[in-house]
């Protein structure tokens, strides 16, 4: 699939450098390689200086290992370290920038052609048809997520490597049936490596240096060693084996998976190959570009891809696709009006065998072999392109953990302050360097949380296993937070939200440029070329004796009552060749020359042979084949498609005046049409002919046969589903490929348009030379005049009657074609239908992924349901991908249901709701546990005195530890509001919550300490100069952990927010026991003087029992303003808004689409009335400049103000 859109950062580089290899030639220290395709990345040269290699390792020294762990973490900065930029012609390492703003580091590596290779630079010319060798003797090269980029010293820049996908003519395949030589293969083999999808399975020891290097377990390292020193043995000891269960369940799951996906993967079988006209048996590993494979009789598993060159083959795409219907494969065309013609493996899928495919069975003509030629290996192929998504998925900007980590920055700088405070108080303590440097790194692991990156993920982890109970399937966890925040949802329509078969209802034969009534009993009609169309223009196969092909063919063909056959040769003899496939009707009729009343087809014989297929093609929207009727002196050719491609092919003598109002009155009822026609082919054509005549001489001058008339019910789940997402105020949009007015009705039937709403149909064509706009806007319910046939803009009209108020309830309708040419020459129009846009019909997949970007340039959260091979762009573009198909393709969508109905939907957005808060919830927790611990030694320290080990021990493991594990446990809420849950941490309201209840925890510790002191029977610590750590059983310590300790029970009570999100605190049993067993067991220790528990734990027994009581009146007072100020004041909208007032801010659009909306409300002439065309202006500029307020200078103009695209608060379209 072709991108959309370059990233800004690639896209600003295009354009200061100029188009094309100008640019490469002028700036060769960078370039961008790709461009304009998914993996487009830019590629920047660099070279190793010694001296600064040399100041590195120095440097790496010094620092005790520092610098050389920040260098593991961040290849690219050590790259800047160690190496400046050169000319990429002189670089030895390259820095590649993704469209994600990723940096990632790769070598370049130098290949010497050498006697053993066998290769001259003529066989490296002629192979990638460009001189690469540098001196004649060696190529350069690098590697980037597993695919070769070569260099070429011609251009000037590094392009990737590719086989015979790219600039091959048609011809050039025909030439190489004979195969290549051993020899040949050897060469080719040395150049593009063996044909193999290897993946790598670390051992356990790697897998476990890997693990331990991680920042988080670094950190948790740091912060053992340095517990160990200060004598605190049992809790450092206990965090050592939590870390080390941890560490040990991370390396069998990530090993399992390495296994699994090697196993999926793997492959190894033998092949058959023609070489030098003969035929050997290979291993698959050696097959190279070029290669002529032969495909048996029974068929076989694709290893590579191929083109077929002779016979056809049925083929099981499920694997790539998703649909289990078979697909018969075609030969590449082979005649002179398409012999230049460039080969794709995308545009000419239906001639290409895609690697992990399964051939079910070949077709073919007499001896002649069925062959294809290698033209892709590896992971260059489809296969391969599957498994790169696997191993290389596309990155998400996850907001929490963008502002998590700036919370982590904020809580350094905190502990940075307490780092000085330690120092100093401890210097005027006379306390000796050793204590005062463990101490004052202690705050450190005291004030910054370690364990918040693997907390937040908590409550992720829980929803991910809920929904695999439900048969839900995810493979990006980090996802599911996003669905909590989805702002509008994309769905396909045809086995999506209406069933994947269709019924036929009927046909309406069309005679004499006239409709007749519809016949519903297709065994009534006629033996004419309508009923012979119906049995023959199809793509069906037998396969151990079941009828299989598309389901719209099946129903097709069984109307008919007819049976297929694919004959013998000697079953076929009446046809003097072989024919792939022969119909016959029930109990054929021998009489050739008897002719059937009422009918001017003449039953020369009733056996009809199929003699070529033209596939469907979803780019001309029809299928052909030519057939010949036994007993005949010529061929025909039947079409069945669209009904404006095939109007568009006919003759207009055979069109029927009412045929628009006929196609408008089944369309807006909701049901499939389709158009059949057919002419006579010359009688000089001959069988070898026909096999090569290009389909665009057969496919015109048509006969129009009539209407097939076909219905697509609603999945039984799909109106309750948009119903409980239209009432959750989450916008629901509709992209298929199907007809527009199919696509409005089954909008309307399922509850995306209101009966209230008004449809805009909107028509964009490319600018004319007379009119800058050429747009027009059709209301619907309103009759269609009468056009001339050959016009589709007629087709794209339906319907509703204007209201006096037209700016009300209206929703935009466009094809695939206006999509194009409003993307292409209406740019600053595309906000306004990004935002208004319900239905778009007649998508191609590249242009359903662009609509997603388009609104996620507009800072929707977007989710898109798909169920086929024309929804992964889309699947992996959206921020919430939902496949419902099991195919192995359905690795490129986060999400893969295995319940084939939309039901899938809202389950993921509740528990992505769920994940979210729950996230929030354990970050807030994750905060005030530092916090309120900070406060607790700062307290401490000033008196000489600290947290014993087993205070530590309980609070860590038996509180901390218990609440991280058991808060994400809260199932999601039953019903999904309308309020969407807050999407990111630096807002108004977790930030007030954050400092409030802060503020709270450290005015309270505070409190309790002086009340302490003021107490009669008090005695202040004495320190003990040569003990530190006898100082820690005093009265102040006790009083400071145990009002701790209710403060880390409280804030998670405060913090489990309950609804609408989730199920209340007391639904989370094991949570809410836990937290029950807790606070028992702390009241336990404040209330019953336990000498043996007292001594465990270190504390000092009161002298007064009322005391004991008194800090229980604290802890529930604490209780008391903890829940006052998370469901007293932190929901309310006036702290908001005083806060706003406070800190200067403007009220404005939160998001860009709010912007959009802002804009079009106060937009007097939008909609525009019915025929406008909008803005009336001779250039776009000019309309920005009259009205000042266009969708591209509003955007522009709030990203400047809110910095939201860059600064976190909104989703940048580069980070999608």
């Amino acid at each position: 699939m072709r991108s959309s859109r370059p990233s800004k950062r690639l896209s600003r580089l295009g354009s200061n450098s100029g188009p094309g290899v100008a640019y490469h030639r002028t700036q060769s220290v960078r370039t961008v390689l790709n461009e304009g395709e998914d993996d487009e990345i830019e590629c920047i040269g660099y070279k190793r200086s010694v001296l600064r290699v040399v100041l590195c390792y120095i440097g790496m020294i010094w620092t005790a290992g520092i610098l050389w762990l920040i260098f593991y973490w961040r290849a690219d900065w050590k790259l800047k370290c160690m190496a400046y930029q050169v000319c990429l012609s002189e670089a030895t390492w390259v820095l590649i920038k993704d469209g994600y703003t990723q940096n990632h580091v790769s070598k370049v590596q130098r290949l010497t052609i050498d006697k053993d290779s066998g290769l001259t630079r003529e066989d490296i010319k002629l192979m990638l048809r460009k001189d690469v060798l540098v001196n004649s003797h060696e190529f350069r090269f690098f590697r980037y997520q597993k695919l070769k980029y070569i260099w070429n010293p011609t251009d000037g820049v590094f392009s990737k490597l590719r086989a015979l996908d790219d600039g091959v003519k048609s011809y050039e395949f025909f030439q190489q049936l004979q195969g290549l030589s051993e020899d040949e293969q050897r060469k080719r083999r040395f150049l593009y490596g063996e044909n193999v999808i290897n993946i790598r399975v670390r051992s356990y020891f790697v897998l476990l240096i890997q693990e331990v290097l991680n920042p988080f377990y670094v950190f948790q390292l740091f912060s053992v060693l340095l517990w160990f020193s200060d004598e605190y043995y049992y809790y450092a000891s206990c965090i050592v084996i939590m870390s080390a269960g941890s560490i040990f369940i991370s390396l069998v799951t990530t090993r399992k998976q390495s296994v699994m996906l090697r196993d999926m993967v793997a492959s190894s079988h033998m092949v058959q190959i023609s070489r030098s006209g003969e035929e050997f048996m290979v291993d698959e590993k050696k097959l190279v570009p070029g290669d002529v494979l032969v495909i048996p009789p029974n068929g076989c598993p694709m290893t590579c891809d191929a083109v077929l060159l002779t016979g056809n083959c049925i083929v099981n795409e499920s694997m790539l696709t998703g649909e289990s219907v078979p697909i018969t494969k075609t030969p590449l065309p082979n005649n002179e009006q398409e012999a230049n013609v460039i080969y794709s493996p995308e545009e000419h899928k239906r001639h290409t065998l895609y690697c992990g495919t399964q051939v079910i069975q070949t077709r073919y003509y007499g001896s002649e072999l069925v062959k294809a030629v290698v033209v892709r290996t590896g992971f260059s192929t489809a296969k391969g392109t599957l498994v790169r998504a696997i191993l290389y998925p596309k990155p998400m900007d996850i907001k929490l953990y963008r502002d998590a980590l700036k919370f982590i920055s904020v809580m350094f700088g905190i502990a940075a302050i307490g780092f000085i405070y330690t120092i100093i108080v401890l210097a005027l303590q006379d306390a000796t360097a050793r204590e005062i440097v463990l101490k004052a790194l202690d705050i450190i692991t005291i004030a910054v949380p370690p364990a918040l990156p693997a907390a937040l993920t908590i409550g992720i982890v829980y929803a991910q296993n809920r929904l695999k109970r439900k048969s839900i399937y995810c493979i990006s966890p980090s996802r599911i937070n996003l669905c909590g925040t989805l702002d509008v949802v994309c769905f396909d329509k045809t086995g999506t939200l209406t069933e994947d078969g269709l019924d036929l209802m009927g046909v309406v034969p069309a005679e004499n440029a006239r409709f007749s009534k519809m016949v519903t009993n297709i065994q009534q009609l006629p033996f004419d070329n309508l009923l012979v169309a119906m049995t023959t223009c199809h793509s069906l196969t037998r396969i151990q004796g079941e009828l299989n092909g598309d389901p719209l063919d099946v129903k097709m063909f069984d109307a008919t009552n007819w049976t297929l056959e694919e004959p013998t040769e000697t079953e076929s003899s009446n046809f003097d060749m072989l024919m792939p496939t022969i119909v016959k009707p029930p109990g054929t009729v021998q009489n050739y020359n008897e002719t059937v009343p009422n009918s001017d087809f003449k039953q020369v014989g009733t056996e009809v042979g199929i003699v070529r297929q033209f596939p469907f093609s979803s780019s001309l929207q029809r299928m052909s084949v030519i057939t010949r009727t036994l007993g005949e002196d010529h061929m025909a050719v039947y079409s069945k498609g669209a009904p404006e491609k095939i109007l568009s092919l006919c003759s207009t003598k055979s069109i029927p005046e009412d045929f628009h109002k006929m196609l408008v009155g089944y369309t807006k009822q909701g049901f499939r049409v389709l158009a059949i026609a057919w002419k006579p082919l010359d009688p000089s054509l001959q069988w070898h002919k026909a096999l090569k005549v290009p389909r665009d001489d057969v496919e015109n001058d048509l006969q129009l046969l009539g209407l097939l008339v076909m219905q697509n019910k609603l999945k039984p789940e799909t109106t309750p589903v948009i119903k409980e997402l239209i009432a959750a105020q989450i916008r629901i949009v509709m992209v298929t490929g199907d007809n527009m007015l199919t696509a409005v009705n089954v909008a309307r039937k399922c509850g995306i348009l209101q009966p209230h709403d008004r449809v805009i149909m909107v028509e964009a064509l490319p600018p004319d030379g007379i009119k800058v706009e050429n747009i027009t806007w059709t209301y619907a319910e309103t009759d269609i005049p009468p056009e001339s046939p050959s016009q589709e803009t007629s087709l794209n009209a339906i319907i509703v009657q204007m209201e006096a108020n037209h700016k009300t309830n209206y929703h935009f309708a466009m094809g695939g074609k206006s999509f194009a040419a409003i993307r292409d020459h209406y740019p600053y129009l595309m906000p306004r239908f990004a935002v208004s846009g319900t239905v778009f019909a007649r998508m191609s997949p590249n242009q359903k992924a662009q609509l997603v970007e388009s609104l996620q340039e507009l800072e929707y959260s977007v989710g898109m349901c798909g169920d086929g091979a024309n929804d992964t762009g889309a699947l992996k573009t959206a921020h919430a991908g939902i496949s419902l198909s099991e195919a192995e393709a359905s690795v490129a969508s986060p999400f893969t249901s295995k319940i084939p109905n939309i039901t899938c939907v809202p389950e993921v957005i509740r528990e992505g709701r769920a994940a979210l808060v729950t996230s929030f919830s354990m970050f807030k927790y994750m905060a005030l546990y530092s916090v309120i611990q900070f406060v607790s030694v700062m307290i401490l320290y000033s008196i000489q005195s600290n947290l014993g080990d087993f205070m530590f021990m309980y609070i860590d493991l038996c509180i901390i530890t218990v609440v991280a594990i058991f808060m994400g446990r809260s199932e999601a809420y039953a019903k999904i509001v309308t309020r969407k849950p807050l999407s990111q941490l630096m807002t108004t309201p977790i930030l007030a919550s954050l400092i409030l209840q802060i503020t709270v925890q450290a005015l309270v510790q505070t409190t309790a300490f002086f009340v302490l002191k003021l107490q009669s029977w008090f005695e202040p610590l004495v320190p003990n100069e040569e003990d530190y750590y006898a100082n820690i059983k005093c009265y102040e310590t006790t009083t400071i952990f145990l009002v701790s300790c209710f403060q880390y029970l409280i804030v998670a009570v405060a913090f489990s927010t309950g609804k609408p999100y989730t199920k209340p605190i007391y639904r989370n049993y094991l949570y809410s026991g836990a937290l029950v067993v807790l606070t028992i067991f702390t009241t336990i220790v404040v209330l019953v003087p336990w000498d043996k528990l007292e001594n465990l734990l270190e504390l000092r027994s009161y002298p007064v029992y009322a005391f004991r009581g008194v800090i229980i009146g604290i802890a529930v007072g604490n209780l008391v303003i903890s829940l006052l100020i998370e469901f007293g004041v932190v929901p309310r909208y006036w702290l908001k808004y005083i806060l706003e007032c406070m800190w200067c801010r403007e009220t404005k659009p939160s998001r860009k689409f709010n912007a959009v909306e802002i804009e079009m409300e106060n937009d007097p002439e939008w909609p525009p009335l019915e025929g406008a065309s909008y803005p009336t202006v001779e250039h776009p500029a000019e309309a920005g400049e009259d009205n000042g307020n266009s969708s591209k200078e509003l955007l522009s103009n709030q990203e400047t103000q809110t910095g939201v695209n860059e600064k976190g608060d909104g989703v940048s379209s580069t980070q999608f």
